[in-house]
């Protein structure tokens, strides 16, 4: 029987999410710009059978932001082993981007339920909670001071704003580099342009932009771990981003991802934007 690779947790934190992963983020806002508010249902299918959901609800002002985002297995999967989670992130907004203040994480499965709770300011980590923590710490590449600064967190990863000189849904929403630290692991994730999609949601109908994504794992994971070697190695990953016009931002509205057991697709089935004053 062949050996089915598991998609590492952090991946689909930072990615989705994590839609799982959702968050917003805006370069250059100017006061008369209006708060924008997120809903977004997701379903997730693994070679087109259901195997769970997630949801994104937040908004983003002038200043600041807050995402909440939720996860969790259904049918088949939970045959194999049943995981839930929850995130949030909150935050400021600058010239540079998102500047995340606070990130809470609570996932579980059949074996075990971890909370991690980070602090951070100015793109680093001033402290980090985990209960319980990994057990195969001393495993695991050492995480050094650097790991810790000029980083995001996986509810924040996902925040793709676009200077308002470029194109929305041009090359410019996709060529950039994330840098994540989930609170144990520090990795990157690399996005390149590659090319426009149009999508029918409940809320949203009409063009996207479709990024190629590359994830780089750089501390805090298992060298000997088949599932990270094998997400490193994968080139078959792709986020679709859509547009929030007022604030010049793109949020991921589908998410496809080659895995040893067959594509695995973040697709959502709504994705309503509205203004918060």
């Amino acid at each position: 029987m062949s050996q089915v690779h598991k998609v590492p947790r952090n991946f689909f934190a930072v990615i989705i999410g994590r839609v799982l992963f959702l968050c917003l983020g805006v370069w250059g806002f100017q006061p008369r710009v209006h708060a924008e508010t997120l809903k977004a249902h997701y379903g997730m299918t693994l070679m087109g059978l259901s195997i769970g959901s997630a949801y994104a609800n937040g908004f983003v002002e002038p200043r600041s932001y807050r995402i909440d985002i939720g996860m969790r297995t259904t049918g088949l999967a939970n045959l194999v082993n049943s995981a839930k989670g929850v995130a949030s992130a909150s935050g400021g907004m600058s010239s540079n981007g998102p500047s995340p203040a606070n990130y809470a994480n609570t996932t579980s499965n059949s074996e075990e339920t971890r909370t991690i709770r980070m602090s951070l300011s100015s793109n680093a980590v001033r402290s980090v909670e985990i209960r319980p923590e990994p057990w195969d710490l001393p495993a695991r590449v050492p995480l050094g001071e650097s790991a810790r600064r000029r980083i995001v967190d996986p509810v924040s990863a996902l925040i793709m704003p676009v200077p308002p000189s470029q194109e929305l849904l041009g090359p410019a929403a996709c060529e950039r580099t994330i840098s994540v630290f989930d609170g144990i692991t520090r990795f990157d994730i690399s996005l390149s342009y590659s090319g426009a999609q149009n999508v029918e949601a409940k809320g949203y109908a009409g063009p996207v932009v479709v990024c190629a994504a590359r994830y780089t794992p750089v501390a805090g994971h298992r060298p000997d771990s088949a599932s990270t070697r094998y997400m490193s190695e994968n080139q078959d990953i792709h986020v679709w981003l859509a547009p929030m016009p007022e604030t010049h931002v793109l949020l991921p509205i589908h998410i496809d991802i080659g895995t040893a057991a067959g594509e695995l697709a973040i697709d959502a089935a709504e994705f309503t934007l509205g203004q918060r004053r």
